[in-house]
C-alpha cells in the first residue's frame, strides 16, 4: 500500500459504538481519528469519556458498534494484541522495579539486542524527561515523575494510538507545564493521541481536534477553533467559557444588510448580523468585544445598553465586571479603565458592542 493511500484513511475508526451499564450508556459514538491527530475528548465528569477510552483499550465490551484500527476490526480483540496503549490516572508502575526496568518491561518479549533495548529505553526516557531518574524506584518519585515514567512505559510497546485519561488533573502548575511540554513532544513524533479532559483550556492548547461528550453522546467535533468559536449547543458554548449567552427569540427579520433584532426579554433586544433570521436560539457576545463607558459613546456600535455594575473582580489580564443591563453581562476591562471609571458595584454605566461581534446559535 502506498503511503499516501494510508494517510487518507483514519488510523482509528469508531462506528456507532454503544456501551451500556445499568445507570449509564454511551450511545452511537461515531468518530474518525487520523494518523498523528491529537484528539481531546472533552466533557464533564461522568459524561462517558473514560468509558470510551476503556472500550478502545479493550477493557469494556461494547453493546454494539465497531472499532477499526488501520481498517482491521479490533472490537473483540484482547487488550494486549490491540496496538492501543492506555495511560491511567493511577499509573500502576511496578514498585519493585526501578524506572529503567519499568520502561523496559514491555520490551522483554521483543526480539531486540541488548544495545537496541538500551537505545530504546534511553530515547523514551529522554522524550519524557526522566533520563536522570533511571535508577530510582517508583516509591521515591513525585506524582509528575511517576506520570512521565508511566507514559514512557506505555510508549515502549509502540502503540498505534496512545490513550491518556486526565493526565494533567492531579498536578500543580509547574508540573502541568512540564507534562504539557512532554505531550507536545510525543505528538511531534507523529504519534496518534486521544486525551480525556474536562478542562477546555487544556484541550485548546494541546489538541488539534476536539470531540465534546455530553451525557454519553458525542455532541460536537472539529478543530478547537471550530468547536469553541462556533459551539452547536448551549452546553458546548458554556463549556468553552462563553459567559454572555442569552436565550432569545428573533423579533424582526433583517434588512438588506442582514441585520436582525433578537429579544432576550421585554427590556433587552440585541442586534446581530446573519444571512437568515431564525425564530429561537441563543445570542453570544464575547466579553472582550463589549465597551464600557460612563456615558453613551458615539461609535458604529449599534448595540447600546444602560446598566449597573453588580460585581467586579480581578481576572487574569485585568478586571471582570458583571453589569446588570436587564440581563447580566460579563465584561472584561483593564485595571486602568477600572480605576479611571471607578467601576464599583452600584455604578451606572453604558455598554456598547457591534452587531458583527454577536453570534446567533439556533436552538
Amino acid at each position: 500500500m502506498h503511503n499516501n493511500e494510508h494517510n487518507n484513511r483514519p488510523v482509528l475508526q469508531i462506528r456507532d459504538l454503544s456501551v451500556r451499564f445499568r445507570a449509564f450508556a454511551l450511545e452511537d459514538i461515531h468518530l474518525d481519528v487520523m494518523q498523528g491527530d491529537y484528539l481531546a475528548l472533552l466533557g464533564v465528569s461522568g459524561a462517558g469519556k473514560t468509558v470510551l477510552l476503556e472500550a478502545l483499550a479493550g477493557l469494556v465490551r461494547p453493546a454494539k458498534g465497531n472499532i477499526l484500527l488501520n481498517g482491521k476490526d479490533i472490537t473483540m480483540d484482547k487488550v494486549q494484541g490491540r496496538g492501543i496503549g492506555l495511560v491511567y490516572q493511577d499509573l500502576s508502575l511496578f514498585p519493585h522495579l526501578n524506572v529503567w526496568k519499568n520502561i523496559a518491561y514491555p520490551l522483554r518479549n521483543k526480539p531486540l539486542s541488548a544495545d537496541d533495548r538500551k537505545t530504546r529505553v534511553m530515547d523514551l526516557a529522554r522524550q519524557v524527561e526522566v533520563n536522570h531518574l533511571l535508577d530510582r524506584y517508583p516509591g521515591t518519585l513525585s506524582g509528575g515523575e511517576a506520570q512521565r515514567v508511566a507514559l514512557a512505559r506505555t510508549l515502549a510497546s509502540d502503540p498505534r494510538v496512545l490513550l491518556l485519561d486526565e493526565p494533567l488533573s492531579n498536578l500543580d502548575v509547574k508540573l502541568k507545564g512540564e507534562l504539557r511540554r512532554v505531550l507536545r513532544n510525543i505528538h511531534k513524533s507523529n504519534k496518534t493521541m486521544i486525551h480525556v479532559t474536562h478542562d477546555f483550556m487544556e484541550a485548546a492548547t494541546l489538541a488539534n481536534k476536539v470531540a465534546v461528550v455530553e451525557n454519553g453522546r458525542l455532541v460536537q467535533q472539529g478543530t478547537p477553533e471550530e468547536v469553541f468559536r462556533h459551539p452547536r449547543n448551549e452546553f458546548v458554548a458554556r463549556f468553552s467559557g462563553i459567559k454572555n449567552l442569552f436565550r432569545c427569540k428573533t423579533v424582526t427579520r433583517g434588512d438588506a444588510d442582514g441585520l436582525h433584532k433578537a429579544a432576550v426579554n421585554d427590556q433587552v433586544a440585541i442586534h446581530y448580523l446573519g444571512k437568515d433570521g431564525h425564530q429561537y436560539g441563543y445570542v453570544m457576545i464575547p466579553q472582550e468585544d463589549i465597551i464600557v463607558s460612563e456615558k453613551p459613546i458615539e461609535s458604529s456600535a449599534i448595540n447600546r445598553l444602560e446598566g449597573v455594575v453588580s460585581e467586579a473582580y480581578l481576572s487574569g489580564s485585568g478586571m471582570e465586571l458583571v453589569v446588570d443591563a436587564g440581563v447580566p453581562f460579563v465584561v472584561s476591562v483593564s485595571r486602568q479603565s477600572h480605576l479611571n471609571l471607578d467601576l464599583q458595584p452600584g455604578k451606572k454605566v453604558w455598554l456598547s458592542f457591534k452587531a458583527s461581534a454577536v453570534r446567533f446559535m439556533e436552538s
